[in-house]
């Protein structure tokens, strides 16, 4: 019940009009989405967490951003390339074929869409052609089994081509009527949500049928359609809320509303939603363990445009994080963090990206969910923009601001490689439990290598986040190829 998207170079446009031409490289956007207790994916039903992600600007058989996705299935030790599953749509059973530019997995999103008991994940190619259609996009959705994503899966088709562009270019899922069963959210161009009811039939249809949400935000331009879903249960309800991340024109460079729209007997519902303080990055999850889900959104671009004339409300230079607390009436009372904030690792500067994605997670077991922000943006000594992440820890009163913190590096002793300008480490994060022993631990991504990227795995010793046992996945060890810049784990599946 996460969400992401890939921010790759044709998809620039609306983060460059909203942040005022502050991001300067192409990376991912993403929300992690969480409900109260945070799922994390089981795609081989061992018990164990597993982690997929994205290498969407992969070469497949000389295809240059066919795409592929990567699934790290978890051990005892963790996760690594040796254990792994490599999909692109010229393997066995997935739909579709890898095309040059069709972006295969970019944006993902799991959950057990058949109710087989093994989480299916749902991969969108929204560059691809469809027939005449270009840019049409599509959809598959992979199912899970004893092995993993075996790329055996069904095709999701655009009901409704002639109305937009980008078919799945958002997704997300969640239980939104809360009737057991999972529902799949689909983005697109327009300001046309679909929701898929009750899961995925073997043709590829919805079992318990499709209807669409429309949400107050802007289509076409721009913005085109959502910039990000994020699903999670932020009133206690027992039924899945949505966090639609969206685009106003309220200046010459828009502006990012976001809205929770919360689920209902009869699914997601509009007429109730509630305006958000903005951020295209969203994590739900219970961070002060009163059972209901708080929404953390990453607001990371400066507070000022490059050329001054645009304040942005509430902004702060370097990135600001907001958090508003969930309440029996959906939202209720916000902070904002940045890294001036108490004891937050770091310094406020320009262009740090503090909160340029988010994760939550319970790291100690204490009940209470964490939270993991990367700082894609950081400058340690003179390597620019190399990047770092860091580690917050919730409690009964929020999250903990004035001690406990972490951060890592790749600097940081015990932690594989070194600084490197571009290196944007932080790229993408996760907080999921892939050891089994009932503690989340810390993945996060990196343009590593000038964009092949890599995964850096910091385990949690129980208490806190460790480096001993850290290690490294990069495409070269995992059967990705590092022609080109395959933007190995830029977005990892919520």
């Amino acid at each position: 019940m996460h969400q992401h998207h890939l921010r790759l170079a044709l998809a620039t446009a609306t983060a460059a009009a909203l942040t005022g031409g502050l991001l300067t490289f192409s990376a991912a956007t993403a929300t992690a989405a969480d409900s109260t207790v945070v799922p994390q994916a089981d795609f081989n039903g061992d018990g164990i967490g597993d982690v997929a992600f994205s290498a969407a600007e992969a070469y497949v058989n000389g295809k240059k951003g066919a795409g592929q996705l990567v699934v790290l299935y978890g051990t005892g030790t963790g996760v690594s390339s040796a254990k792994r599953s490599v999909i692109s749509q010229n393997t066995a059973g997935v739909p579709g074929t890898a095309e040059t530019n069709d972006f295969f997995g970019v944006d993902l999103a799991y959950g057990d869409l058949n109710n087989d008991g093994y989480d299916d994940i749902a991969a969108s190619a929204p560059w691809e052609d469809v027939g005449s259609d270009t840019d049409g996009g599509t959809i598959a959705v992979l199912w899970g089994s004893a092995k993993g994503i075996t790329g055996t899966g069904v095709t999701i088709a655009d009901p409704a081509v002639s109305s937009h562009d980008n078919w799945g270019k958002s997704l997300a899922v969640g239980d939104y009527d809360g009737d057991g069963t999972d529902d799949l959210a689909v983005g697109n161009t327009s300001s046309t949500i679909y929701v898929y009811k009750g899961g995925i039939s073997a043709s590829g249809t919805a079992v318990g049928g499709r209807h669409t949400i429309k949400p107050p935000i802007q289509s076409g331009g721009t913005a085109r359609g959502p910039l990000n879903l994020t699903a999670g249960d932020v009133n206690g309800d027992g039924r899945t809320d949505l966090v639609v991340d969206g685009f106003e024109t309220e200046t010459d460079y828009g502006w990012n509303t976001n809205y929770l729209v919360p689920g209902t007997a009869s699914g997601l519902s509009v007429a109730s939603a509630q305006t958000l303080k903005p951020g295209v990055i969203t994590a739900i999850g219970d961070i002060n363990a009163d059972g209901f889900g708080d929404i953390v959104s990453g607001m990371y671009w400066n507070k000022t445009t490059s050329d001054g004339e645009t304040t942005f409300p509430g902004g702060a230079d370097g990135g600001k994080v907001w958090i508003t607390y969930g309440s029996a009436s959906g939202a209720g009372s916000v902070t904002g963090i940045t890294q001036n904030s108490g004891a937050v690792p770091g310094t406020s500067e320009k262009n740090d990206y503090f909160g340029y994605e988010l994760d939550l997670g319970d790291i100690n077991g204490d009940g209470f969910q964490d939270l993991v922000v990367g700082v894609a943006g950081e400058n340690i000594g003179s390597a620019t923009d190399t990047g770092m992440v860091t580690v917050l820890y919730g409690s009964a009163s929020g999250l903990n601001t004035s001690s406990g913190a972490q951060s890592f590096a790749q600097s940081t002793a015990g932690v594989p490689g070194e600084d490197e300008p571009n290196d944007r480490l932080g790229l993408d994060v996760k907080l999921d439990d892939v050891t089994g022993d009932g503690r989340a631990d810390l993945i996060a991504g990196s343009y590593e290598n000038d964009g092949n990227g890599a995964v850096l795995y910091l385990p949690s010793n129980g208490t806190k986040i460790t480096t001993t046992g850290s290690r490294t996945v990069s495409p070269s060890t995992s059967g990705v190829s590092t022609t080109g810049s395959p933007a190995f784990s830029a977005n990892f599946a919520d």
